[in-house]
């Protein structure tokens, strides 16, 4: 079968290229890296896709040529085809550089992922740091305990897979587990913060994010183990916060998402990034069979002035748009980035009164 491979993209768009034997690596994001020396969009030249796990951008061959060059996703294929002739198999020396990765572990099943992560954080505590914060933001203490909002582990975590494994659990294509040099599982160590369970329509947790401490931008990013021993990547899965209903609130980030809902009862879906419609368009197609039918987008104000979040937007409309929902879009007084904040504020002044 003659196709377009992703070595032909990046080389027609004149990224870097990876080092000798890997097929997997980082280059600069178009949309969320402001300096050439952060390289958070990984290629994955074997699988031909490819993601930023900051922003939430995705996609394959013909999606990484749009973002680049701009031009609309369907006019992709003729323009590679005016631009490189008809396409052509892979070379066997693309194949032997190709080949020469190794594997990382395919994703598990979300009953197995759900089962994993749910025994996971029911081995985690909360900090009373990051319990503070979640307060602050407007959920209560029965919030915080549905929710399962936990603090990332400093230490321990090879202790806590074999117990996991004990109890019957199989860490293997669950994102976040990975086999340490001594072939052992254990858990990523991440920085400190808030360990973030994002969940489907049924409740099951998908993945988990991280709201990271001290950080000042793009404080969320997905807990994955890519690249490492027998390790999973994350998808960018969306989350529901409540039940489905024929009107929800379409916004960005399950802990946003969560605080909404916590705050007026809406329910809310989240998208990890204005970029990222992939998993939106097979969940929106599960909502639909349900009773989904109209949607209102509810995205940070600076979607009117960042161009990057602004084309995304774009995407997105037409993609509701094309899938035959209604749709309209909340705004709220600029000087609250997002809905959640103006919310809380809201709340807070009709509690003093």
């Amino acid at each position: 079968m003659e196709i377009f491979h992703m070595w032909d993209i990046v080389s027609l768009l004149g990224l870097p290229m990876p080092k000798s034997g890997k097929s997997s690596y980082y280059v600069q994001c178009p949309c969320c890296d402001e300096s050439p020396k952060k390289k958070h969009l990984n290629i994955n030249l074997k699988k031909e896709v490819f993601r930023c796990p900051r922003c939430g951008i995705s996609g394959g061959i013909f999606d990484l040529y749009a973002l680049y060059t701009g031009i609309p996703r369907d006019k992709v294929r003729r323009e590679l085809v005016e631009r490189l002739g008809p396409p052509e198999i892979v070379t066997r020396q693309k194949k032997k550089i190709i080949t020469q990765q190794k594997e990382e572990c395919q994703l598990a099943s979300i009953e197995l992922r759900n089962n994993a992560y749910t025994a996971l954080l029911s081995k985690l505590s909360l900090a009373a740091d990051h319990r503070e914060n979640l307060l602050k933001r407007g959920l209560t203490e029965a919030d915080i305990g549905r929710l399962g909002y936990r603090t990332t582990p400093v230490v321990g975590m090879s202790a806590i897979a074999r117990q996991l494994q004990s109890e019957g659990i199989c860490p293997a294509g669950v994102p976040g587990f990975y086999r340490d040099k001594n072939g052992e599982w254990t858990f990523v160590h991440e920085k400190r913060g808030i360990l973030v369970p994002v969940r489907d329509r049924l409740g099951r947790i998908q993945g988990m994010q991280i709201r990271r401490d001290d950080v000042s931008k793009r404080k969320f990013r997905w807990v994955s183990s890519t690249e490492m021993e027998e390790g999973c990547h994350a998808e960018g899965w969306t989350h529901l916060a409540g039940t489905v209903q024929s009107v929800i609130l379409l916004t960005e980030g399950p802990m946003k998402a969560d605080v909404i809902h916590a705050l007026t009862g809406l329910t809310v879906l989240a998208v990890p990034g204005v970029n990222s419609l992939t998993q939106l368009q097979i969940a929106l197609e599960e909502l639909r069979n349900e009773g989904l039918s109209e949607i209102k987008t509810a995205f940070d104000m600076d979607f009117a002035t960042n161009h990057h979040v602004q084309n995304g937007y774009n995407s997105l409309l037409q993609l509701l748009g094309s899938m035959g929902f209604t749709f309209g879009t909340y705004v709220w007084d600029p000087r609250y980035k997002g809905l959640d904040d103006y919310i809380w504020e809201y709340c807070l002044q009709r509690q003093s009164q």
